[in-house]
């Protein structure tokens, strides 16, 4: 191949990479950071192989954005970048299963406007990281199966387990792809010292982590065994199936319908990746998953079904342009879920003008119980962190110096502790304290707990463990979660128990 040929051949995936990165650059840095966004940054800057709810590449990518001072931008500007990796390899994807220009467009921008994969591009999460990798496993066992070079193996073994390192729902991409092979011809890739040697690097990069949740007798199952009794709202697997549908934008959802077809009934060597679709739908259905859980999978059936309308359309080239600028519209309808683009009035608007439309309930979508908000949930949760923060920091202001000295902040959940750990050192306050998840962890910091600025709690007052609890005032800032709505803030004094002696029972992981 040329020189000139080979950037024809890349020009298209490039383009279509730089549009996203810029979408994502101007579009997601708006509203405020994320409850989930201020715990990995503060995890980050807890340096480990793993935590209590997650393995270390999520929170120390975000801790390494915030290193020079708080910037949204900066820490949005991750995801940002893989998305737009992850849309390179969707385009690279669709040429190795046989498609030219227009294949690559319309998976792109089908890529693009799929609204889980949007939003794991928009903010910083586990799932960001499989946007680019699990597709680009996918592409590497595909060229393998096609006839490549078996030393791809050590590239997919890395690619899966950097996934690990990011989301553990990456294993059941790995077993699916596996059991996809073996459910085809292709299985004879399997049979190679090179596999074996991938999957052993694969081994090596999640061991630390492995070693990690074993030492504090794997949290994480702990924590997965809470959310399944009544945090998570599991839905039927008809529901979970509709979900996938509105997920992946509900207009667009037969392009990768289509390719999802078109790889099972095809019997060439790369029908083991619509087995893989299939069987890691199934995982997540039998085991309860959330709806988002599989979604890095779908630049593989996207990337087919771009091959397949390019080839039907072959023909109509004005076809081919209409159908291009019916996906864009179909994409703007929904991007408002999916990039924090309107004003919160505007958002509201929208819901229900959407609503109405499509006859759709906020209860279709839903992960969680007890979880409400005007906003959609994942808007919600980008308000009220700061004016929480500086709550917080007037009232331990307030104190008489010689209660100040000695008091602690004990916040009732992850994100309000998170919260207070990030825009609290503008007002002097100590580091926050939590039962929940890594900040059980993290322990007392050696406070004795005489003074505690409860925040979001009562003191203790079921198990009378403080003598004084004085209501210092209520945080309740505009558009927050359900949850977050006119919390109380106690300042507790005259404890009955050391807080080193409390602690153990403040464990909480769900």
């Amino acid at each position: 191949m040329s020189v000139a040929s080979a950037f024809q051949g890349r020009r298209i995936p490039l383009v279509a990479a730089l549009v996203t990165l810029v979408v994502h650059l101007a579009g997601n840095p708006h509203y405020g950071f994320f409850r989930d966004e201020l715990y990995f940054i503060i995890c980050g800057f807890h340096p480990a192989w793993g935590y209590v709810d997650q393995p270390p590449v999520t929170p120390l990518l975000a801790a390494a954005s915030q290193s020079f001072g708080h910037s949204l931008f900066l820490l949005r500007a991750v995801p940002a970048l893989f998305a737009a990796a992850g849309m390179y390899v969707t385009c690279g994807l669709a040429v190795e299963l046989g498609g030219g220009a227009f294949a690559q467009i319309v998976a792109a921008l089908a890529f693009l406007f799929a609204g889980v994969l949007m939003s794991f591009g928009m903010k910083v999460g586990p799932d960001m990281v499989g946007l680019w990798l699990w597709p680009l496993a996918g592409l590497y066992v595909l060229r393998i199966a096609k006839g490549g070079d078996p030393r791809l193996w050590l590239a997919a073994g890395a690619a899966v387990g950097v996934s690990l390192e990011s989301k553990y729902s990456a294993i059941f991409f790995a077993l699916a792809l596996l059991t996809g092979l073996l459910l085809t011809p292709q299985r004879r890739v399997l049979w190679s010292r090179w596999f074996a040697a991938g999957a052993l690097v694969a081994a090596l990069i999640v061991l630390p982590n492995f070693l990690w949740q074993a030492h504090y007798g794997f949290p994480m199952l702990e924590l997965l065994r809470n959310g399944q009794n009544g945090k998570n709202a599991v839905a039927s697997p008809p529901l979970f199936l509709f979900q996938q549908l509105l997920l992946t934008n509900l207009f667009l959802s037969p392009i990768w319908i289509v390719g999802l077809i078109s790889l099972l009934v095809r019997k060439g060597p790369a029908r083991f990746l619509g087995f893989t679709y299939v069987v890691l739908i199934a995982f997540m259905i039998a085991l309860h998953g959330k709806h988002y859980y599989p979604a890095d999978v779908y630049p593989i059936v996207i990337a087919a079904g771009g091959v397949e309308v390019a080839s039907w359309t072959r023909r109509w080239i004005p076809l081919q342009a209409a159908l291009a600028v019916a996906m864009v519209a179909a994409g703007l309808f929904f991007l408002p879920y999916s990039l924090p683009v309107l004003t919160e009035g505007g958002m509201l608007d929208y819901s229900a003008f959407v609503g109405r439309t499509l006859h759709l309930s906020k209860s279709t979508m839903a992960t969680e119980r007890h979880q409400t908000a005007d906003l959609p949930t994942d808007w919600a949760d980008m308000h009220g962190w700061p004016e929480l923060a500086a709550t917080v920091g007037r009232i331990y202001r307030s104190l008489p110096p010689d209660q100040r000295a000695q008091a602690a902040v004990v916040a009732n959940n992850y994100g309000e502790a998170a919260a207070i750990d990030f825009f609290g050192k503008d007002y002097g306050l100590p580091p926050a304290l939590s039962g929940h998840n890594n900040y059980w962890l993290w322990g007392t910091h050696g406070y004795s707990g005489n003074v505690i600025v409860d925040v979001n709690g009562d003191c203790g007052a079921s198990r009378r463990l403080y003598k004084t609890a004085r209501l210092a005032a209520r945080s309740d800032p505009p558009w927050v979660l359900s949850y977050e709505r006119d919390i109380p803030i106690m300042v507790c004094t005259g404890p009955s128990k050391s807080l080193s002696e409390i602690w153990p029972s403040l464990k909480h992981y769900i």
